[in-house]
């Protein structure tokens, strides 16, 4: 069994509106910062169930970290609690604002943030936490709100995964101060690059539409636009996070499908649960009743004692096979630049150790088609049957 063209992973599922929207935007002679961004600020606010003044676009889920935890005025060194199973830019985030990354290991079932470690990694130094909702599941996010109130520490919500997680009713990204997405091009709404940030205090979000683009009062729409050139102020030193047009023009009908492509995911995810059920793989854990998946990734861990194989001649196998997959993730302190900053070794926090050394994501965009999907089924069965490709 074998396919001519490599099956992408993440590949995003583009439409005629997507394409046509971009087209009236190379054609307005408006490229930059404008009316689509506001448009799209305005329909994901209402996705998301806050008002519009109350969200504010930028170039990246990195930069809605960044600017989250400077707008929240957080003392400088000051601790922040986050996961070791992350993608390297919510790290870096932290770092970035001039603040101390503290880990706290992962529950190994969920894989997101677990409540008791984040207690046990508190000091006096902390002020805020930073969960990650893995994959698209939520955290525990009641159990994290009553820590964060019982300590005072603000939190920021890592949703890159998340835009449509639910956790007991409310929607990610809502529970904390902030809550900061992405619409990169593997994620669930895309936009190539960029990323959105919701705040509950209004003055907050103001501060971060400050923030993003240079610490102007004034972005170049409202410069240049057709009611005459404004002068601007810069209140502060911000920084170049803004988002454009042209992505907007993306996200905007990307954002009219979610529930669509959300849909297409879950049949996938469902599929690769029944398919995998008899095969010596740990799955992930199926969605807790009072909680919505993003089903964002599809993970598998592959236990060389059980699977009869290494993880990484699985990912070499899959690549043979032109399928692609992902890692999500090495565990940061795997990384040689955190060991040698902060003398972290993985074995301190083993659970996202153990997964980040046996974890395959398979591809799961609503762009498959049936076929492509029984493929990636057979593929599996195959490499753990020991057959060649």
């Amino acid at each position: 069994m074998s396919r001519s063209s490599f099956l992408t992973f993440g590949a995003p599922s583009i439409g005629e509106e997507e394409i046509a929207e971009m087209q009236a935007v190379l054609r307005s002679g408006w490229l930059g910062t404008g009316p689509r961004v506001a448009q799209f600020e305005r329909e994901f606010a209402t996705y998301k169930g806050v008002s519009a003044e109350h969200a504010a676009a930028v170039n990246s889920c990195t930069a809605a970290i960044h600017v989250s935890m400077v707008a929240a005025g957080l003392d400088p060194g000051a601790e922040v609690i986050t996961t070791p199973l992350t993608f390297c830019a919510t790290v870096n985030a932290i770092l970035h604002a001039g603040l101390t990354p503290v880990l706290a290991d992962v529950d190994p079932v969920t894989q997101c943030i677990d409540p008791d470690a984040i207690e046990a990694a508190i000091t006096p130094r902390t002020q805020a936490i930073l969960p990650v909702h893995f994959a698209g599941r939520p955290c525990e996010m009641e159990r994290i709100m009553d820590i964060a109130k019982k300590h005072g520490l603000v939190v920021i919500e890592d949703c890159a995964h998340a835009i449509e997680t639910e956790y007991r009713g409310q929607k990610a990204g809502t529970f904390g101060d902030f809550g900061c997405f992405s619409f990169y091009v593997t994620k669930n709404v895309v936009t190539g690059e960029g990323g959105m940030i919701i705040a509950r205090d209004e003055s907050r979000i103001a501060r971060s539409k400050v923030l993003a683009l240079h610490g102007m009062s004034k972005d170049a729409w409202h410069r240049f636009g057709d009611k005459g050139y404004k002068h601007y102020q810069v209140t502060e030193c911000g920084f170049k996070y803004n988002l454009t047009d042209i992505q907007a023009a993306l996200g905007i009908h990307q954002l009219a499908r979610v529930e669509d492509n959300w849909n297409r995911r879950r049949a996938i995810w469902d599929r690769y649960q029944h398919a995998f059920s008899s095969l010596p793989l740990t799955l992930p854990e199926q969605p807790a009743a009072d909680t919505r998946h993003a089903y964002h990734l599809y993970t598998i861990m592959i236990d060389s004692d059980r699977c009869g194989i290494e993880r990484d001649d699985f990912l070499d196998q899959m690549n043979a096979r032109r399928i692609g997959t992902g890692v999500h993730y090495l565990s940061i302190p795997e990384h040689p630049y955190y060991r040698q900053r902060f003398g972290w070794l993985p074995e301190q926090w083993p659970n996202a150790a153990r997964i980040g050394r046996q974890t395959v994501s398979l591809p799961i965009s609503p762009a498959l088609e049936h076929q492509d999907v029984e493929y990636v089924i057979q593929s599996v069965s195959d490499i753990l049957a020991g057959s060649a490709p």
